[in-house]
């Protein structure tokens, strides 16, 4: 009997599952919305229930579109966003609706801690800045504001936790999404009570879920959860891992060779390292899902989907019309930026549609329109602009490492070949594509296999489960153009800085 694995990834928008072979082939997907709840300003959540029951929907279509039989479902495993909060109450039901990590209502925390000096004393023990969307700022502002539900929580869980917990009956914490919260001291991977006295929350010490490894087996699917689900009852449930964690290990981050890079709805940039940056230059140090690494990221939402939103409003008919004679949007919008060459168009493309690296109140912008501009000039400009702020990024990674054999890259910009060789252009280093329909997903995948015992380790099924599909080297002949084009960028993008307060 064949054997097969499932991945479940819960993102900020998304419930998605996909079913792959030992081998990482995905043999089918499902993926369905779940509805965002914006109570008030700055606030994100949804509801927990409708969560599980959109997660088990996926799954269920899965299962029925892969036209295979549950039992051959050896194993399965969750990932999903980090940060953000989800808390089961002590009556045994979702306390109040889960917070997702875009959510701002705490903001004013950072700011506080940082003014009593509290940050420097945080960060010795984390290597990480505290964000308003993590766990701690939540729960201090929830103590603060909602008693009730605080004093309410019997577990804190991150969201894919949260799935595996209704999924098996049993609370775990898993470490890697445990070490992205400021919950967990990560030079002792273990949690810290000196951490939640620090943030004035240590009445939920019992809350925290014992800590579990990603490829750890943390339960079972249980009779309730197999009804709804379609898996067997007894099948094995694994740790998975923050969804940057199975990005990296579905695209083979196993040494310090690579960089992963994500270009989708989130720029996201990284690499593992055996120690962590402690130099506060980069924006993340977190554990990794493999013994012994640490995974270092640059991340903003500045990457593909700001191109999606070009497309939809500017090029909506075109791209329908060649959607319905087989073409992709975006090789529609190679077919047309290819024949402007880089040192043909200057227009700068800021991708600050969904939010920036640089300024939080920055918008996106065009700048330096002509009339003889044409649309085949704004889409290189936009191509060219989102991989300018990966850029960005990427510098900073690189200033903390002596080598980079490639960058390994993923999500929405591989669908597009002139994007990726202006990504290898731009940065002057060869570009690995990995082609996979659902990467967070194989990661999870990957944890599951392992978890099962048909692979030794991570490091094993990533090898085996991993398709690098080609490798994209960059045009010599355009790296002085791409060097003066980018450093154009950083000072428009520095000269608006102080503008953007007006907007």
């Amino acid at each position: 009997m064949k054997y097969y694995f499932l991945g479940i990834d819960n993102g900020g928008t998304l419930s998605k599952a996909a079913i792959f072979d030992e081998k990482g082939v995905q043999i089918s997907s499902a993926s369905t919305s779940v509805s965002m709840i914006t109570p008030h300003e700055g606030f994100t959540e949804r509801d927990m229930d409708e969560l599980f029951s959109s997660t088990a929907l996926v799954i269920k279509k899965a299962i029925a579109d892969a036209h295979i039989n549950s039992s051959q479902i050896k194993a399965v495993a969750c990932t999903g966003h980090g940060k953000g909060l989800y808390t089961w109450g002590k009556d045994n039901k979702p306390n109040g609706n889960g917070i997702i990590s875009t959510d701002t209502r705490a903001y004013r925390y950072p700011l506080l801690w940082e003014k009593e000096g509290i940050l420097d004393k945080v960060f010795a023990k984390t290597c990480q800045n505290v964000l308003a969307c993590q766990p701690v700022s939540l729960l201090r502002w929830m103590k603060d504001n909602n008693p009730k539900q605080y004093d309410s929580i019997q577990y804190i869980f991150e969201v894919k936790d949260y799935i595996r917990f209704r999924l098996t009956g049993v609370a775990m914490a898993e470490i890697t999404d445990m070490s992205g919260t400021n919950l967990l001291n990560l030079k002792s991977k273990q949690y810290d009570d000196e951490l939640l006295d620090l943030f004035g929350i240590s009445e939920i010490k019992e809350a925290l879920s014992p800590l579990a490894q990603s490829s750890e087996v943390c339960g079972f699917i249980t009779k309730e959860a197999a009804l709804i689900t379609g898996l067997k009852e007894g099948t094995v449930v694994a740790g998975g891992m923050f969804d940057i964690d199975a990005s990296a290990i579905a695209m083979d981050i196993t040494n310090e060779d690579h960089i992963a890079v994500i270009g989708g709805t989130w720029s996201i940039n990284e690499y593992i390292s055996k120690k962590p940056i402690l130099n506060k230059s980069v924006m993340m140090n977190s554990l990794y899902c493999l013994d012994d690494y640490y995974l270092i990221e640059e991340s903003s939402p500045t990457s593909a989907s700001n191109h999606a939103w070009f497309v939809k409003n500017f090029l909506a008919e075109e791209s329908q019309e060649a959607k319905q004679k087989g073409i992709h949007p975006y090789a529609y919008c190679d077919n047309l930026a290819q024949h402007i060459a880089p040192d043909e168009q200057h227009i700068m493309f800021l991708p600050f549609l969904y939010g920036s690296n640089y300024n939080p109140q920055a918008k996106a912008s065009l700048i330096g329109l002509s009339s003889h501009h044409t649309k085949s000039h704004m889409i290189r400009s936009v191509l060219e602009g989102i991989v300018f702020t990966h850029m960005i990024h990427l510098e900073k990674l690189l200033l903390n490492r002596t080598s980079t054999k490639s960058i390994r890259l993923a999500g929405g910009v591989t669908a597009s070949p002139l994007w990726t060789q202006i990504f290898a252009d731009i940065t002057h280093i060869p570009v690995g594509v990995i082609k996979t329909g659902e990467l967070g997903a194989l990661g999870a995948a990957m944890s599951a296999a392992v978890a099962s015992g048909v692979y030794r380790d991570l490091t094993e099924a990533a090898k085996e489960m991993t398709k690098i599909q080609t490798l994209i080297e960059p045009q010599e002949k355009y790296r002085h153009i791409y060097d003066e084009k980018y450093s154009q960028y950083k000072e428009v993008v520095n000269a608006l800085d102080p503008l953007w307060i007006k907007f």
